[in-house]
């Protein structure tokens, strides 16, 4: 159960930071998910482990993380939607 909860709050953070910087994340749900690890991974990495805590994500530094993530893939793919 710990697992599907993880999925469900990744998913939420990947879709937040999507909302959040107004560009959709590729691939739906499962971009969104993976978007919220690597923005809890990237997040925590530069920001540690502060705030709310929720099935093992601390939620500001997560979102700030899939943010900065977010971003980062929408400039690199609309970069290679140019080069095409």
């Amino acid at each position: 159960m710990s697992f599907l909860w993880s999925l469900i709050i990744g998913g939420i953070i990947g879709w937040l930071a999507g909302m959040i910087i107004g560009r959709d994340v590729p691939f739906g749900i499962i971009g969104n998910i993976i978007a919220g690890f690597v923005g809890a991974w990237l997040g925590s990495l530069i920001l540690g482990n502060w705030g709310p805590v929720v099935s093992n994500f601390a939620i500001i530094p997560s979102l700030i993380g899939a943010i900065v993530f977010v971003f980062i893939l929408s400039l690199i793919l609309r970069g290679t939607r140019r080069a095409s």
